[in-house]
């Protein structure tokens, strides 16, 4: 496996465990938990994608 698709797995992971502690049903509308659920994962997916680009260059 390539190690860039390690990095974006782990990533991937933290970044949305991290995002969890955030509460964004209350900044959505009422009864809206899905989507802030839908939210979080692309939240995760773009910052697991800025980190691993980051440290991908910053390694080479």
């Amino acid at each position: 496996m390539n190690y860039k698709t390690i990095l974006y797995t782990i990533n991937l992971f933290l970044s949305v465990f991290a995002l969890s502690g955030i509460n964004f049903d209350k900044i959505m509308k009422r009864n809206k938990f899905i989507e802030a659920r839908v939210l979080i994962l692309v939240f995760g997916f773009a910052i697991s994608y800025l980190i691993t680009n980051f440290m991908v260059d910053f390694i080479s």
